[in-house]
């Protein structure tokens, strides 16, 4: 991803104002009997917006439009914060070093990757947070924070490497705020000034990259 990625942030502003969520591609055969096979073929969910509806004056459709050829259309990708997802616990809540588990020691490992857990009642889910907003992760291990001296988190990756190896089962857990790695998913942006003008928005999709 490093050489077809930017780590620049969508205009935050817009951002804030726009629109989407996790999508997943499931199959569903439906049998003679009428009963039916379900089969989900992504492993990973995969985010998709709308940050039309984040434009609202010609200073941010201008911006918009900078962002969007600096990137080169679909070539380039880049951060973009989820107004409604972008914190390990829930929203509105500074996160904390006990927000998620991310490991559990062995006495050897060092490195631990960041990741959010949904659910937990049936069938959790848990997704790879690659891209954490940098200053903002907080770790503990075995219930006790770690000074920010004895980790470090690489804002690119999302893998946080302790200065020393927990002990074996030794919880390790983390807090963190976090972008979405997505792209453009058009290599071209319409945009009618009257119809703007008169209040309907220009289509500006994104598509996650998945890690």
């Amino acid at each position: 991803m490093a050489d077809d990625f930017h780590e620049v942030l969508f205009p935050l502003d817009v951002a804030l104002r726009g629109g989407g969520g996790p999508q997943r591609l499931t199959e569903i055969v439906t049998l003679a009997s009428g009963r039916e096979h379900r089969n989900g073929r992504w492993a990973d969910s995969r985010r998709r917006y709308d940050a039309g509806f984040g434009i609202r004056s010609l200073d941010a459709l201008h911006a918009v439009i900078a962002f969007f050829e600096e990137r080169r259309g679909r070539l380039y990708g880049f951060r973009y914060r989820d107004r409604v997802d972008f914190r390990s616990g829930p929203p509105g809540q500074t996160p904390g070093p006990f927000d998620q588990t991310i490991g559990k020691g062995d006495g050897a490992s060092v490195a631990f990757s960041l990741a959010k857990t949904y659910g937990g009642g049936f069938a959790p889910y848990r997704r790879a947070i690659a891209k954490p907003v940098v200053g903002s992760v907080r770790v503990a291990v075995a219930g006790v924070e770690l000074p920010a001296s004895a980790f470090a988190c690489d804002a690119t990756t999302g893998l946080v490497t302790l200065a020393k190896a927990p002990a074996a089962n030794a919880a390790v857990t983390a807090g963190f705020a976090f972008d979405v790695p997505v792209r453009f998913d058009t290599d071209d942006l319409t945009v009618d000034l009257a119809a703007f003008t008169a209040g309907e928005i220009p289509k500006v999709p994104l598509v996650e990259i998945v890690p």
